[in-house]
């Protein structure tokens, strides 16, 4: 019975041991660097919501004031609020506040714009990957056409 065994043994060509090793070995960095690439992927497309949501919180918010100085004030309090809670990893963020529609005459339609700038962190994540990515987003809000100015 060991000589049938051996024979068919020896027709199936060379023994296909520490092979798996060889595939794990070729196969673990690229299922790495895919992992990664999801990450990045993700983080962006998460901090790109984020900001567009602090963006509108911050129009909505220049909107409702009274003054173009109250505007921008509450406008970048919003923003920076909205970020905060969202637990977005900017390493730097900008607000842009457009104010222009409070010089209009009352009766005419205006509107106020806000404009949030983040800096998402991608450090270490992939080789190749800048180390940060700027995500901008601009929302517009109309201002009460009839209200004093």
């Amino acid at each position: 019975m060991s000589g049938i065994l051996r024979r068919l043994r020896h027709r199936q060509g060379p023994s296909e041991r520490g092979s798996s090793v060889v595939e794990v070995v070729i196969l673990a960095p690229a299922l790495g660097l895919f992992l990664a690439l999801i990450i990045a992927g993700g983080r962006v497309a998460v901090a790109h919501q984020a900001v567009e949501a602090s963006a509108a919180e911050a129009a909505r918010a220049a909107s409702i004031a009274r003054t173009q100085s109250q505007a921008q004030a509450s406008a970048e309090a919003a923003a920076s609020a909205s970020l905060t809670n969202q637990t977005t990893r900017c390493i730097s963020t900008a607000v842009t506040v457009d104010t222009s529609g409070f010089a209009t005459p009352v009766g005419t339609p205006a509107s106020v714009g806000a404009t949030v700038t983040c800096q998402v962190d991608l450090a270490g994540l992939l080789p190749g990957l800048p180390s940060s990515m700027s995500i901008t987003a601009t929302v517009r809000s109309p201002l009460d056409t009839y209200r004093e100015r």
